[in-house]
This record gives structure tokens, sequence and C-alpha cells, in this order.
């Protein structure tokens, strides 16, 4: 028993590991590849389009990369991850400063999102690594290496520029390869038991079954919309700050106090949904979110934008993290393949569509307007919670035996 406990604290430190040095990749390129981007580009419209290929290599790795570790296993998914998406991803982005070409670049920040599409499964190997009643609290810790990473990403983003005098802004990239090779080191450490991975021949149902049963469908509606909703938000902020007037310095705040908002909860999400329920937490997310989109729409000065962003990634955290623990209990370990990569696939498009549209939208609804339309998708979430919620509470067996009814 206590062979098996070390053995469990060293996986889910060894993912711990892997995320914060992941995270610092992601954090890097939405701070420095649009400014990047700016500089290399053929035409000013295109300046962005590097931020949104690494969403989109993402969403393209994210089905493959489920599939793939179902075959081979998650260690050594997660080392080919790390090597062609983190270091080939971080080489050919510095490559393509050092030569000034534009489509090169964004060919590595593509191949950095597929970083991404892989390292988005360290939650889910968290609950192959441990016991049911430490998963929801082993996700919890996973995601917490996002707390380190919000400060290691912009001084990676901001210090490291000027390695190279030759190659200004290529420093950080090269630092991303080299992160990404430590995790793939790291990883490699991972020993998943073998009630973790999927046993060949074993019995999967079709996913029209499993995409049939409530608790699939409330964690996929809640993580999706919860993650889209952020990043749209989150991309228009420093659009919607800048054109106010406000300085880098003040977005940066902001910025970095919504990451910390996203991942420092993770220390005490876990241990919430494990004493009140995931569909309490769930609620409890979505009336954050809701507070944050009101919040925002009180007023346009620093005070109500930190508040607001802040907000928004501590209800993201609810709804990822509550999202992420019900669907764990929807599938078994030889239908994980599918039901991890069709839920990532279905969150990480409506990401970057979100991600994409948010300028437009700004534009056209404003600050304010664009917040309040937030309403409608976080009502849904949560009255599909509610329902989930109440159906459940019906079927539980009462104290005197049996249903209740």
């Amino acid at each position: 028993m206590r062979a098996a406990s070390r053995l469990e604290k060293r996986n889910v430190a060894i993912l711990v590991a892997g995320q914060t040095l992941y995270m610092v990749a992601t954090i890097t390129v939405m701070t420095l590849s649009g400014v990047v981007g700016h500089r290399l580009t053929p035409a000013a419209g295109l300046a962005t389009l590097p931020v949104a290929m690494m969403m989109i290599g993402t969403l393209l790795a994210t089905l493959p990369a489920s599939l793939y570790m179902k075959r081979v296993g998650r260690r050594r998914g997660f080392m080919v991850g790390a090597l062609f998406g983190g270091v080939l991803g971080g080489l050919a982005a510095f490559a393509a400063i050092a030569l000034e070409h534009f489509w090169l670049f964004c060919l590595g920040n593509l191949l950095l999102g597929s970083y991404q599409g892989f390292a988005m499964y360290y939650r889910f190997a968290a609950v192959d690594v441990t016991r049911p009643a430490f998963r929801s609290r082993a996700i919890s810790l996973v995601l917490a290496g996002g707390v380190v990473a919000a400060f290691l990403g912009p001084w990676n983003a901001s210090l490291t520029n000027d390695w190279i005098a030759a190659v200004p802004d290529g420093g950080p990239y090269l630092m991303i390869a080299g992160l990404a090779l430590l995790a793939m080191l790291i990883l490699g450490g991972l020993r998943v038991p073998a009630s973790g991975e999927p046993a060949p021949g074993e019995f999967a149902r079709p996913m029209a079954e499993i995409g049939a049963q409530p608790r699939f469908r409330v964690a996929l509606v809640a993580a999706a919309t919860g993650y889209a909703i952020m990043g749209l938000v989150m991309t228009a902020t420093p659009l919607a700050m800048r054109a106010l007037g406000f300085e880098m310095g003040q977005v940066a705040f902001v910025m970095q106090w919504h990451v910390l908002g996203m991942f420092l909860p993770s220390f005490f999400t876990g241990g919430l949904i494990a004493r009140f329920g995931v569909t309490r937490i769930l609620l409890v997310g979505t009336a954050t979110l809701a507070a944050s989109s009101l919040l925002a729409a009180t007023g346009t000065g620093l005070a109500q934008f930190w508040a607001a962003l802040l907000l928004l990634g501590v209800g993201w955290n609810f709804l990822f993290i509550g999202g992420s623990t019900l669907l764990a209990g929807t599938h078994g370990e030889a239908e994980r393949g599918k039901v991890q990569g069709i839920n990532d696939l279905v969150i990480f498009s409506l990401v970057a569509a979100g991600s994409l549209l948010s300028g437009s939208l700004l534009r056209q609804l404003g600050w304010t307007g664009l917040n309040l339309a937030m309403l409608g998708p976080i009502v849904l979430v949560a009255a599909l919670t509610a329902w989930l919620g109440l159906s459940e509470a019906r079927v539980r067996p009462s104290p005197l035996g049996g249903e209740r009814r």
C-alpha cells in the first residue's frame, strides 16, 4: 500500500511539472507571438495569426493525440508531444525570427499548439494514476502547475529577449524548446499502473451510447462553454484596454491576475468537489462567471477590469475541473481515447472560434455588450447542471433503503 501511495504521489508530481513547463510555452505565445507577428507579417491584418495558429494546432492534435495514447500509452504519447510539438515548435519559431520568415513562424506556433494538444491530457492522466477518492484532487493539483507558469511565462517573454542580440525576441522560443526537452525527460519517469491503461480487446461501448449519458452531456457543455467564454473574453481584454488608453504594464497586470485566478483555486477545487459534490461546484462556477460578466458591465476602470478578469479565471477553473471530473466517470479505460479526444476536440473548436471572433464581437457590441452576451450560455450551463443534480437526487438511495422517486 505504501509503495502504491509513493508511486501515486510521484506520478502526480511528474504531471504537475509537465503542466508547469508546457504552460510557460502557452503563456509566452499568448504574450509575445502577436508582437513578433506584427513585425514579421507582410500584412498588418495577419499580425495575430501566429496566436490563432497555436489554437488551431491544439485543435488539430487533440483527437489524434488521444487515440495515439490509447495505442502506445500515456508516457510515450506525452514524450512525443513534448518533442515534436514543444522542442521542434520552439526551434522553428526561433529560426523563423532569425530568417524573418512570417509563415515559418506561423508553422512554429502551429507545432507549439500541438504540444498543448497532447499536454491537455495531463489532467486525465492524473485520473489514470490515482485512486478514485483522490482523483478530483489530482486533477486540481496538475492544473495548479499553471500558478507557477503565471509568473514564469511573462518572465520568459520579457527577460530572455536579448539572449541573442542578432535575433531579438528569439530567446523566449529557445527557452520554450529547452523547457520542452526538460519536460520530455521528466515525463519519461511516468509510470501508469496496468489498471490505468486499456487492456487489449477490452469491450468499448459505441460513442452514441456513451454520449447519451446525462453526465457526459453536462460535463462536455460545462467545460466547453466555460473555456470558450474565458478564451473569448480574455482575448478581447487587451484590445479593449488598449483602446481605452491603458498602458501595456496595466494590461499585463490584469492578465497576470487573470491567469492566477484560473489556476490558484486548483489547490482547493478538488477538495471542494470531494466535499460538496461536482454539480454544486459547477453551479458555483456558473455563478462566478455571471458575476464576472455583470461586474465588467459596470464600468471600464482598472479596478473593474482586474476584478472581472480575476472572477473570469476562477469561474473557468470550477467549470473546467468540475467538467473534467464529471467526464472521468462516464467511460471505461478502453473508451477513454475516443471519449476524452472528442471532449477536447469540442472544447478547442469552441475556444478557437471564440478567439477568432472576439475582435469582431468587441467592435460590434463593445466591451459591455460583449460581456452581457456571455450571460445566455452561462444560464444554459447552470440550467443543465441543476437539472442533472435534481435528476440524480431523485434516484439516490434513501436512508431507509430503495430509491428516491
